[in-house]
């Protein structure tokens, strides 16, 4: 299965946060879209990794992507080494996006950045034919390199390279990270368990989500987005496009 774009980033609910917006901008025009966990989030203070896989497949539904695969690198502990990159790159052949979207180049989380890295150059190696990797049935894979690498932005504030319009999908985009029940408040969920509370489970961490959607949005005229950067230089055939 061809994708249009693979969203591959660190943790599960990671896509959600910070360019769930922007996928489903994407599949509204028809566009392929998959995401690929590189960990399992075991390191969570909340939840379990099972639980946390059942909550991204829901999420998926919702989001409407064609997969949902994890590479399971350890969560915490995961290096930017030839090893882990191998671990990737056949995910990449396997689904040939024209467009990666990963984790920001900086964040609160050591994860994150490292896994904007390692997601970065296993697309770069991705394309070169003289290194080998093989799929789930043994058979040699061909080299595939993405057009693009975009970098997500989610805690820390990046400026961006260009901002996406989501205010039509902003509603289904929140539905998609309440989907993570363990992770972000959820009054039910609360009252049936007695883990304790985390950076990211309070109401107001949800509502500093909303309002860095209003902030994207608010640089571009309209009321909710998501910004991105880019290491290379992007380009307009028709400089009418822009918003």
């Amino acid at each position: 299965m061809k994708l249009d774009i693979l969203a591959i980033t660190a943790h599960p609910d990671d896509v959600e946060l910070c360019c769930a917006g922007t996928l489903l901008t994407q599949i509204a025009l028809g566009k392929k879209v998959g995401i690929v966990d590189l960990t399992k989030g075991e390191l969570g203070t909340r939840g379990t990794p099972e639980g946390r896989l059942l909550e991204g497949q829901e999420a998926a539904k919702i989001l409407n992507v064609c997969v949902r695969e994890n590479v399971g690198l350890r969560d915490g502990f995961f290096t930017n080494s030839e090893e882990q990159q191998k671990k990737i790159i056949p995910f990449i052949r396997k689904y040939q996006p024209d467009i990666v979207i990963t984790n920001a180049i900086d964040d609160r989380h050591p994860d994150h950045g490292r896994g904007a890295r390692i997601v970065a150059d296993s697309a770069f190696y991705s394309g070169l034919r003289m290194l080998e990797t093989y799929d789930e049935n043994g058979l040699p894979q061909e080299a595939w390199r993405p057009r693009n690498v975009f970098h997500a932005i989610q805690d820390r504030y990046i400026k961006p390279d260009f901002v996406i319009d989501i205010t039509a999908v902003h509603d289904q985009k929140i539905e998609a990270i309440r989907a993570f029940k363990s992770q972000f408040f959820d009054p039910d969920y609360n009252a049936s368990s007695n883990e304790p509370q985390s950076y990211i489970s309070s109401p107001e961490f949800l509502e500093f989500i909303i309002a860095r959607a209003r902030e994207m949005g608010h640089a571009i005229g309209v009321p909710f987005g998501e910004g991105f950067t880019s290491a290379r230089m992007l380009g307009l055939k028709d400089i009418s496009k822009i918003l």
